[in-house]
């Protein structure tokens, strides 16, 4: 379950961050990141065993090259070669959700507008003054989604803007024909998606390149 999982998620984040499709390996996928400084590209795992980790890390010759795989991260850390770091801090969730409609009430003084650019979905929450509270958004792949960029503002939080946003998204979800639900979390994330129904599938440990 987790490595079909992760493949949902590789393709819908890829789709969800417009950069190049991903790239098949032996080992999984490689995904080139160009907009983000702290990093080139990302090799992601969907079955983790120590050759194909090795495979993989030996293969990066770039700095700020990731790789990401469902693993607790001390499991790992013995595999890979030097120059590579384990990111701790950096620990992620995997998690998905089969979709039901959540017919979700705005918070009072806030409203939310849905925008559909491609085959990614993006969802705007306001506030009375027209500035942005929260934003989500979430690639969409037929009978899959996977929700990316779930955010609330400073000023905002502890509102249940959280929430709205990943229940808006859900409602869209389903009314184009969607019926699971996937994401990678932050720490924080998960704790909030959990409350909504999110299951956890697998830790994510995740390595760089820094030589």
């Amino acid at each position: 379950m987790p490595e079909e999982i992760v493949r949902t998620w590789v393709a819908g984040w890829a789709v969800s961050r417009r950069t190049p499709p991903p790239v098949a390996k032996p080992w999984g996928y490689y995904i080139q990141v160009d907009d983000n400084p702290a990093e080139v590209g990302r090799h992601v795992l969907p079955v983790t065993e120590e050759q194909l980790v090795r495979d993989a890390a030996v293969s990066v010759t770039e700095p700020r090259t990731w790789m990401k795989m469902p693993a607790e991260p001390g499991d790992v850390e013995s595999w890979i070669s030097p120059g590579w770091v384990v990111a701790w801090e950096e620990t992620g969730h995997l998690m998905a959700v089969d979709l039901a409609p959540a017919r979700p009430v705005a918070p009072e003084g806030y409203t939310v507008s849905l925008e559909r650019v491609g085959d990614v979905v993006h969802a705007t929450v306001l506030d009375a003054a027209g500035e942005q509270a929260a934003k989500g958004q979430m690639a969409v792949l037929g009978e899959a989604v996977v929700v990316d960029r779930v955010r609330t503002e400073e000023g905002h939080r502890r509102r249940g803007l959280g929430g709205f946003v990943m229940h808006t998204l859900t409602d869209r979800a389903v009314e184009l024909g969607a019926v699971q639900g996937v994401l990678g979390a932050t720490d924080a994330g998960h704790a909030l998606y959990e409350t909504l129904g999110w299951k956890k599938h697998a830790t994510i440990a995740e390595c760089i390149f820094r030589p």
